[in-house]
Parts: structure tokens; sequence; C-alpha cells
């Protein structure tokens, strides 16, 4: 049977105070004194938000030996990439821009490396992919 109808929650904010763990206290609490789901999800938006995509020195490396140079509007595309990638739970991803691959940390928001059309194509650890 299923394990959510032995606990006789109320309410689905029962539910998610009950199994999900949150650190933060800015989160507005419910009338049963759990965050709301929403607001939890507000939160962890806004949290994505502030951070620019960062460049690992790894990264930046690798754009520099291999002589990639991005436009604005390519990085502005990276960028939508690596927040849709983020949106769909993806925390290793592949982002594609023309003919460059990007591997990006969501969860850091950091560019891990960069592979441009003159390299091996074999990625590994990746959970996720955007063309953007």
């Amino acid at each position: 049977m299923n394990q959510l109808s032995k606990t006789n929650f109320s309410s689905i904010e029962q539910v998610t105070g009950q199994f999900l763990k949150t650190g933060s206290t800015s989160v507005k609490q419910t009338q049963t004194g759990r965050a709301s789901f929403n607001d939890l999800l507000l939160e962890q938006q806004a949290l994505a938000k502030q951070e620019p995509l960062k460049f690992s020195k790894h990264a930046n490396e690798r754009l520099e030996c291999r002589k990639i140079d991005l436009s604005q509007a390519q990085l502005n595309r990276l960028e939508t990439g690596v927040k849709k990638a983020w949106e769909k739970g993806i925390h290793e991803s592949l982002v594609m821009i023309d003919d460059i691959a990007f591997i990006v940390n969501t969860k850091n928001n950091t560019v891990i490396t960069a592979v441009n059309d003159s390299e091996e194509k074999v990625f590994t650890n990746i959970d996720g992919a955007v063309i953007a």
C-alpha cells in the first residue's frame, strides 16, 4: 500500500514539510507552520538568478587554447541554456551553442570546460543536454 496514505496528511504543505528538509528561515510559513512548495520554489529560483555564470580556470584555459571567442549573443544563449538545464533538474549539463559544447555544473552555475568542432566529441558524467 502507498506509504503516504498511511500517514494521514491533510495537505500538500504537510507532505512538503515532512519530506523536504530546508535550512532556510526566510521562507513564509503556512497556517500549519510549514513552508509551502511554491514559496520554496520561488526562493530557490531567486537564489539561482543571483549568481552570474562563471567560468572555471580550466574552462578559461580551454577557451584560450582552442581560440574560442564568444560573442555577447552566444554568451546570452549559454546563460539561457544553463538556466533551462537547472530548471529541469540537470546537475552536470552539456550545453551546445552553435559548434561549441560546454560542460556546465548548474548547481554552482559554472562552466567546467568548452570544446569546439576540432576536438573529439565524447562527454561523460553528464545527466542532461541542452541545445540552445
